[in-house]
């Protein structure tokens, strides 16, 4: 018995405590922050979208409100697309994050689908 308090109070006198130092360029910060920007940018058509109305302007208000009221996790933004205001959610990297948002917006808005905005043209 006294063997195994000796090994048990010796392995815990020989723990080692030591310090990091992380050396970083300080271009890294800005670097990052370049990329959320790009990251945040609404019509990015690598990302997928939920469109939750298409319609009137005040009707499309209407649902961008009531999304906000429902949902605090996706900001939900206005497009014109002629002759329609579009109600659009989320900027999600992979198909499978749209599936997943998607089924929790059908909760509210059953009409809603999954797309990829166009790209734009120069």
């Amino acid at each position: 018995m006294s063997i195994i308090c000796f090994i048990i109070s010796s392995a815990h006198s020989f723990a080692q405590e030591g310090k990091v130092i992380i050396n970083q360029d300080k271009n890294i910060a800005a670097l990052l922050d370049s990329k959320k920007r790009t990251n945040k940018n609404i019509d990015n058509p690598t990302r997928y979208k939920i469109q939750i109305y298409s319609g009137n302007r005040s009707g499309s208000q209407n649902a961008q409100k009531e999304f906000r009221n429902s949902f605090t996790v996706w900001n939900p933004t206005i497009k014109y697309e002629s002759p329609n205001f579009k109600t659009w959610v989320g900027n999600f990297r992979t198909r499978l994050e749209a599936d997943r948002a998607l089924k929790k917006v059908k909760t509210k808005f059953p009409n809603a689908f999954i797309f990829k905005p166009k790209k734009k043209r120069s």
